[in-house]
C-alpha cells in the first residue's frame, strides 16, 4: 500500500460494506507519502469515506486540500449527471420492481435471496444486521419475518 501511495497521481477509494460505515483504508499520516498535488477521490463518502481525511463536499465546492493532496469527496456524485444516473438506476432496478409487482413483495423476497438482502425492516423488526449493530438494536433475520 505504501508503494502505491508514493507512486499514485490519482487514488480512488470505492469501498462498501453493506449496512456499515466504510473502513478507513488510508490514514491521515499516509498522505505524507503521496506526491504533492496528487488527487484522491472518495466514492465511499456517502458511507463515511474510506480515507481518514474524507469530509463530504458538494458539487458547488467539490475539493479541498490537505497535506498537499487534493480531495474530491462529493456526496451523491451521480447527482452531477442526473439524467444518466437515473437511467442507469432504472436499468439496474427494473427487474426487481417487476418481480415485486408480479409476485408481491413477500413472495419476491422469499424467492430471491439477493433481493431479500435489500430488506432493512419489516413488521417492526430490524432485518439488516449492520444497521442493528450500528444502533445497538435487536436483529431479526428476514426469513423469520417473511
Amino acid at each position: 500500500m505504501e508503494e502505491c501511495l508514493r507512486e499514485a497521481d490519482l487514488l480512488i477509494g470505492a469501498v462498501l460494506v453493506r449496512g456499515y460505515a466504510a473502513p478507513k483504508l488510508v490514514r491521515k499520516e499516509d498522505l505524507k507519502l503521496m506526491k504533492r498535488g496528487a488527487v484522491i477521490v472518495d466514492v465511499a463518502v456517502d458511507q463515511g469515506g474510506c480515507f481518514e481525511t474524507t469530509r463530504a463536499t458538494t458539487h458547488q465546492d467539490p475539493v479541498f486540500v490537505e497535506d498537499d493532496v487534493i480531495h474530491y469527496c462529493v456526496a451523491n456524485m451521480p447527482g452531477a449527471v442526473p439524467r444518466t444516473s437515473a437511467i442507469a438506476l432504472g436499468n439496474a432496478t427494473l427487474e426487481y420492481g417487476l418481480r415485486i409487482a408480479n409476485m408481491g413483495f413477500e413472495e419476491a423476497l422469499k424467492a430471491d435471496k439477493g433481493l431479500a438482502l435489500g430488506l432493512n425492516c419489516y413488521d417492526g423488526k430490524l432485518t439488516c444486521v449492520g444497521v442493528a449493530e450500528a444502533f445497538e438494536m435487536e436483529y431479526t433475520p428476514a426469513e423469520n419475518v417473511l
